[in-house]
């Protein structure tokens, strides 16, 4: 083992009570042309996509800790990726004891990935630094880690030196759920396609080794749900429990795929995961990960269309013959119009958004002008080739290919027919696998697409085999995305089930509707689970995203009524509105965390999800003012409406971030007399390049940033909340600076809003007497603002009929000055002073940044109060005993 593995930084521990314990590689491999450098520590990663890699072993890790992997990355002079976001890949492999790669669907701070099992993307260097650091939460089944570093984007090798992981200390939060089968067993059913089989794929491990570590039992069942009785093709018979597949977990984490190939009359099967029954001792077997399941490989749309550009009556034949049924058999299939069920719990959830469906319209001379994402109006082609790009936009051209503009023009006494033909003219010129557009397979496309289809077979007006041969088509494909979790853990997944179920009701009489029917509510039921827990905290962090959810699974229950899992999203939904509705502020709108829209409208939003009138918004807002247990989990909220000041308002958001999301945790938003003061970089979805790099960063945000070194993934906790003396004392502790800085931060706020403190504490750990420590702090403010600065200790703003005066304030250590920043974007990288402008772009905008440096540790921050006596409030407030003995942790 290498000597450095040994290593600690040793000396002030922070608030945290450990030394901070480092970990070096101790083996390295290498293909596609990397190899070691010159030095010891120092790895070469040549210029070959995917290839090219170092493959570098940690050992000893601590299960359940937030760490850090860091290391330096040197790029030469003519690299060509510099503003590529993913110039190099890493490959996060988590091990368990006896050196098996466990397949964990979700590790916080980490992406899933193809090549790898978890990733994490490396920008290029106009967008980066040369000090690469990366944050994850290690599994509590691991021991172990393989860290790849892949050639992805880079047209030049690249130099990989120091490699180190930071061991931090164990996760406050919550950990994440894990299936114990002994305690938690687990039990499913799917409906059966007539005489075609499935593949069930999963991974088990265990503490130990063990041959026989759990064990599926396996029922089928008739049309009527009566037990076919074993044996069964490629099961086990055992007395007295019936058919069974063994689960081996040697070694200690095993992938497995079970065979399954129903009997003759089978319609049904119910698996139930869990101990063998006469086990000596418990073995602790787990499933980790989501199970995936599929059609047996003759039926999947690779295998059904081969090399063959099929439309889809043509992709229905095919099915036919695959099935050995005549070719006119598929006719059978297709319910006639009004037979099969509609529902659309996408269009559901639009409508909840954003109110009536007004994305298209017939004109006068009876054509289809499109109004789509948030773009000027344009008029459809009599005759559209689907390549159309107008506005040379990814958003309206996810919306276009979509189709769901064609659902406003259904029912039209004028022009009837009309979306049906257009939905016919879209299959006939998209074979499977030939788009015309790229886009139309993306997931947001190509989900409310299959709703549509679903939604067009109810009107008796449609040509029907054309448009039910592609909804069937997009039926396999989504039972695919679906089946093997490729979008799980987010709302691209719970749409995709959603459409699925959708299209499943619209074809009762089509082979495959049962079992996509019990897939796709399967799916729903994970996918809320892992994002929307039972006492209403949500796992996504951007507001606007959590209302998107709650319309989704509003929309999920209205259409699955008494069906699973419709009664238990109804109850989530239900418990999670009261907190986003305390969250609105009295300008009608939540605080700008995350991406979101501007032009929506928020608190209608919220009022049609709470099906009341947008006048009750104002109750329920009240109702929950108190102290609702949603809102208290991961942002604080506080509101002053009085009519001598006009209204006020603070919002800090201190939930967990990742490097792919906005990194904003403990970044607030203040607003005072009717005004907003101190807001959010923001964001929309929808920049690219630079512009969206920017908006992620932690530079676009109210945060406090130490030594240079950018927050990483993580999450903040409060510890502190508390009233003195006409104000609020709030304090949070956060974890997002990496193993070696202790972070806290505080605010003190006046009752009225008139005023606010915010202070942070950075305690270096490690070396802490002897080794400096600084950092900076930002506030971003309206672009209409003028800001003034009257030496390193005081700034002034204003706006129309207001302003505010900005002054720092030292606790330990000493202030290092105070400047402002207006639309820096001299480096990619380092761009700074902007805002979202609403429509891809960015608009100038001042940033005030505040510095302050110490020894070992340093706190200080900024008093921000609208006139001299709620200056002296605080001032006054920051001195008493109880504040500085918090602030300096004491």
């Amino acid at each position: 083992m290498d000597a450095r593995n040994e290593e600690r930084l040793s000396g002030e521990t922070g608030d945290g009570g450990e030394d901070v314990i480092v970990r070096a590689p101790v083996s390295a491999r290498y293909a596609g042309g990397a190899g070691p450098g010159g030095n010891a520590g120092l790895h070469v990663v040549a210029a070959n996509h995917r290839f090219a890699r170092a493959v570098l072993g940690f050992e000893g890790l601590r299960p359940g800790a937030w760490s850090a992997l860091r290391f330096r990355l040197a790029y030469e002079a003519g690299e060509a990726s510099g503003l590529s976001a993913d110039s190099i890949g890493l490959g996060f492999d988590f091990l368990a004891g006896d050196g098996s790669s466990l397949d964990l669907d979700h590790v916080p701070g980490l992406v899933r990935s193809l090549l790898d099992p978890h990733a994490a993307w490396i920008p290029g260097p106009a967008l980066a630094e040369g000090l690469v650091r990366v944050a994850f939460r290690m599994p509590d089944q691991a021991r172990d880690l393989a860290v790849t570093v892949r050639s992805w984007r880079n047209t030049a090798p690249v130099t990989v030196s120091d490699p180190v992981i930071l061991v931090g200390l164990p996760d406050p939060g919550v950990a994440p759920r894990r299936r114990l089968l002994e305690t938690n067993p687990l039990s499913l059913h799917f409906a059966l396609p007539d005489g075609v089989g499935l593949a069930l794929r999963g991974q088990i491990t265990a503490p130990q080794p063990d041959e026989h570590a759990a064990r599926v039992r396996l029922v089928y069942r008739d049309r009527a749900g009566s037990e076919i009785a074993p044996p069964y093709p490629g099961a086990v018979s055992v007395p007295g429990l019936g058919a069974v597949f063994n689960l081996s977990a040697v070694p200690q984490a095993r992938r497995f795929t079970l065979d399954l190939r129903p009997p003759t009359g089978a319609a049904g099967i119910d698996l139930d995961f869990g101990p063998w029954e006469d086990a000596t001792k418990p073995t602790g077997a787990e499933l980790i990960g989501v199970l995936e399941l599929a059609l047996e490989d003759a039926f999947r749309l690779e295998s059904l269309c081969g090399e063959d550009a099929l439309d889809a009556p043509a992709f229905l034949a095919r099915l036919a013959d695959r099935l050995g049924l005549p070719e006119d058999a598929a006719a059978g299939w297709l319910a006639p119009a009004g037979e099969g069920a509609t529902v659309a719990p996408l269009a559901r959830a639009r409508a909840l958004r954003a109110g009536p469906d007004r994305t298209a319209r017939l004109d006068p001379e009876g054509g289809v002008a499109l109004s789509l994402a948030g773009l000027p109006e344009w008029s459809l082609p009599e005759a559209p080739n689907w390549r159309e790009d107008p506005f040379r936009s990814v958003a309206w051209r996810l919306a276009y290919q979509s189709l769901a503009w064609l659902l406003p023009l259904v029912g039209q006494t004028e022009g009837a027919g009309r979306p049906a033909e257009l939905a016919a003219a879209w299959s006939a010129a998209n074979p499977w696998g030939q788009p015309s557009d790229p886009l139309s397979l993306h997931p947001a496309a190509l989900a409310p697409r299959g709703e549509v289809l679903a939604h067009l077979l109810r009107d008796e007006a449609v040509p029907r085999g054309a448009v039910a041969a592609e909804a069937a088509r997009h039926g396999f494909a989504l039972a695919e995305i679906v089946g093997q979790n490729t979008l799980a853990r987010g709302l691209p997944g719970i749409q995709s089930a959603a459409a699925l179920l959708a299209l499943a009701r619209a074809l009762p009489a089509f082979p495959f509707a049962a079992f996509w029917e019990t897939l796709a509510r399967r799916s729903l039921d994970q996918g809320f689970d892992a994002l929307l827990g039972a006492d209403g905290a949500f796992a996504e962090s951007a507001l606007q995203r959590r209302l998107d959810l709650l319309g989704h699974g509003r929309g999920l229950a209205e259409a699955l009524g008494e069906a699973a899992p419709g009664p238990t999203l109804a109850v989530r939904v239900a418990a999670a509105l009261p907190g986003l509705a305390h969250l609105v502020d009295p300008g009608g709108r939540l605080p700008p965390f995350g991406d979101g829209a501007t032009s929506l409208d928020q608190a209608g939003w919220i009022a049609r999800l709470l099906q009341a009138e947008a006048g009750d918004l104002v109750a329920a807002r009240d109702e929950a003012s108190t102290e609702p247990a949603a809102e208290a989990a991961d942002v604080t909220a506080l509101r002053y409406d009085g009519p001598e000041r006009g209204w006020a308002s603070f919002a800090c958001q201190h939930a967990g971030q990742t490097p792919q999301e906005h990194r904003d945790c403990t970044s607030f938003v203040f607003a005072t007399g009717g005004s907003r003061w101190i807001v959010e970089g923001g964001g929309e979805g929808v920049e690219t390049g630079a512009a969206r790099h920017f908006l992620l960063s932690p530079r676009a945000h109210n945060v406090a940033i130490p030594d240079g070194r950018e927050p990483m993934a993580g999450r903040a906790w409060p510890t502190a909340r508390f009233d003195l003396d006409g104000a609020r004392v709030l304090g949070f502790a956060s974890n997002v600076h990496g193993p070696d800085y202790a972070h806290a931060r505080f605010f003190v706020i006046l009752d009225d809003l008139s005023g606010l403190a915010v202070l942070d504490r950075f305690v270096r750990r490690g070396d802490a007497e002897v080794r400096a420590v600084s950092f900076e702090g930002l506030l971003h403010l309206p672009p209409e603002t003028l800001v003034a600065l009257s030496g390193p200790r005081r700034a002034l703003a204003r706006q129309e009929g207001g302003r505010l005066d900005f002054q720092p304030w030292t606790v330990t250590g000493q202030g290092a000055g105070l400047d402002v920043v207006i639309g820096r974007s001299d480096r990619p990288g380092r761009m700074q002073g902007f805002v979202a402008a609403g429509n891809g772009s960015l608009r100038a905008a001042p940033v005030l940044r505040y510095a302050f440096t110490g020894r070992g540790s340093v706190c200080g921050g900024m008093i921000v109060a609208t006139d001299g006596e709620a200056e002296r409030r605080l001032v006054r407030l920051l001195g008493t005993e109880t504040v500085r003995r918090l602030v300096e942790g004491g």
